[in-house]
C-alpha cells in the first residue's frame, strides 16, 4: 500500500514531463477558456443591444444547433485527415471570428444578425475541434500514460470551465463587452499555435477492417461510425451512461440546483454558487484521484457504481432539505463523476481502432448534445411540481441504467 501511495503522484504527472503533452494540454485548456469567454461575451454583448432574453436564447440557438449537427462531421473527418490538422485550422478559424466580432463591436457596426451569424459560425467551426481533442491523445502519450493524461486534461478543462466565465465577466466589467471577444481571439489564437507545435508520436497504422471499402462517402463514414458504436455491447454502455450523466448535468444541475437554492434551501445565489463549486471541486478531485491510480480497473463495474451512486445522490438531493448535507452530497456525486470519467474515457481511446476513435467519440458527443434540452425542458416542468419529482425521476433512470450495466457480463469485465 505504502508503494502504492509513493508511486501516486508520480504516476499523475508523468505525461506532464513530455513536451507534446505538455503543449496539448495547454492549447486545450486555451481553447476550452475561451469557449468559457464566449458564452459570457455573447450573452452580455447581445443584452446590451437588445435588453431580451429572448433574443439572448436565439444566439445560443444559433450557435449550439450547428455544433450538434456537425460534431459527426468533424468526427468523420478526424478518422481521415489529420486530427491535430483540424484543431489547428478550428482554433485559427475561431480567433478571426471573434477578431472580427470585437472590432465590429469597438466600431459600434455589430448588429444582431450579425451576432446570431457569428455565433453559428462559432458552434461549426467548433463541431470539428470537440472530437479532435479527446482522439488525438493516443498519438500523444504512451497507452500506459493514457488514465494520468486524461486526468490532467480532465483537471484543466474543469479549471478553465469555471475560470473562463469567471475572468470574462471580470473584463466585461472592467472595459466593454467587445474587448471580451479580442481576449477570446487570443485565447484560440495561441491554443492553434500550441497544437501546431506538437510532434505526433508514429503510430502503426492499423490493418484495414472488412467494412473498409476504399474510399467511402462522407455520410457512408458516418454511418459506419454509428454502426461501430451500436455493435459493442461494452462501448454502448460507455456511450449509454455517459448520455445519463449528460442528463443529469443538464435539467439537476441546473434547474435543479437554482430550484433547490431557491425554494427549499432558502439561500439564494451564494447557496446556488456554493452547490455548482462543490460539483465542480468534487469532479476535479475525482479526475486527479483516477489519474493516480496504477493498473486497469474493471470498467464496467465502476460504470454501474456511477449510476448507482448518482441515483442515490439524486434522490438524497430529492428528500434532504439540510444545506451542509445537500452540499456534502453533490461533492460526492462530483468526485464519481471525474473519477470514473478518466477511465471510461481511457478504455475507449486504448480499445477503439484509431481509423474510427474520432467517430466513436463524436457519436458520444452528440448524444451529450441531444440528450441536454431534453433534460433541461423535463426538469423544469417537473420542477414545478416539487423536487423530489425532479431528482425522483433521474435518480430512476440513473439506477435502471447501473442495473443494465450489471446485466451484460461482456461489460461488467471491461478493463
Amino acid at each position: 500500500m505504502a508503494t502504492t501511495l509513493a508511486g501516486a503522484g508520480p504516476r499523475l504527472w508523468a505525461p506532464a514531463r513530455q513536451r507534446p503533452f505538455q503543449l496539448l494540454w495547454l492549447g486545450q485548456s486555451l481553447s476550452l477558456l475561451g469557449d468559457g469567454f464566449s458564452v459570457v461575451a455573447f450573452s452580455w454583448l447581445t443584452l446590451g443591444l437588445t435588453g431580451s432574453t429572448l433574443t439572448l436564447g436565439y444566439v445560443l440557438a444559433f450557435q449550439a444547433v450547428p455544433r450538434t449537427l456537425l460534431t459527426l462531421v468533424g468526427g468523420s473527418l478526424g478518422d481521415s485527415w489529420s486530427t491535430r490538422t483540424l484543431m489547428i485550422a478550428s482554433s485559427w478559424t475561431r480567433a478571426a471570428l471573434m477578431a472580427g466580432v470585437g472590432l465590429a463591436g469597438l466600431g459600434g457596426h455589430l448588429t444582431v444578425w450579425m451576432l446570431c451569424a457569428a455565433a453559428a459560425a462559432f458552434g461549426a467551426v467548433d463541431a470539428f475541434f470537440q472530437p479532435a481533442r479527446v482522439s488525438i491523445l493516443p498519438s500523444v502519450v504512451d497507452e500506459n500514460l493514457l488514465t494520468p493524461a486524461n486526468a490532467l486534461l480532465g483537471a484543466g478543462s474543469r479549471t478553465a470551465a469555471v475560470v473562463g466565465p469567471a475572468v470574462g465577466g471580470v473584463v466585461i466589467a472592467l472595459t466593454r463587452a467587445p474587448v471580451a471577444f479580442l481576449v477570446d481571439a487570443v485565447c484560440f489564437a495561441l491554443c492553434g499555435w500550441c497544437v501546431s507545435r506538437i510532434r505526433p508520436r508514429t503510430r502503426t497504422a492499423p490493418a484495414p477492417r472488412k467494412t473498409d471499402t476504399g474510399q467511402p462517402s462522407l455520410g457512408a463514414r458516418i454511418r459506419e461510425g454509428v454502426a461501430f458504436t451500436l455493435r459493442d455491447p461494452r462501448l454502448r454502455t460507455v456511450v449509454a451512461l455517459d448520455t445519463a450523466v449528460n442528463f443529469c448535468y443538464a435539467g439537476p444541475f441546473t434547474v435543479g440546483f437554482a430550484t433547490l437554492a431557491d425554494q427549499v434551501l432558502r439561500g439564494g445565489s451564494a447557496t446556488l454558487g456554493v452547490l455548482n463549486g462543490s460539483l465542480a471541486g468534487g469532479a476535479m478531485l475525482g479526475t486527479l484521484a483516477g489519474g493516480t491510480l496504477g493498473g486497469r480497473p474493471r470498467v464496467g463495474l465502476l460504470v454501474a457504481a456511477l449510476a448507482g451512486w448518482l441515483a442515490a445522490g439524486m434522490a438524497a438531493l430529492g428528500l434532504v432539505h439540510s444545506t451542509p448535507a445537500v452540499v456534502a452530497t453533490v461533492l460526492a456525486m462530483g468526485f464519481a463523476i471525474g473519477f470514473q470519467g478518466v477511465f471510461g474515457l481511457s478504455w475507449i481511446q486504448r480499445n477503439i481502432p484509431g481509423d474510427v476513435l474520432s467517430r466513436v467519440i463524436s457519436v458520444d458527443m452528440v448524444l451529450g448534445y441531444a440528450v441536454a434540452p431534453l433534460s433541461l425542458i423535463v426538469c423544469g416542468a417537473l420542477a414545478r411540481i416539487d423536487t423530489f419529482a425532479l431528482f425522483g425521476l433521474v435518480a430512476a433512470v440513473l439506477a435502471l441504467t447501473g442495473l443494465a450495466v450489471l446485466a451484460s457480463k461482456a461489460v461488467r469485465e471491461m478493463r
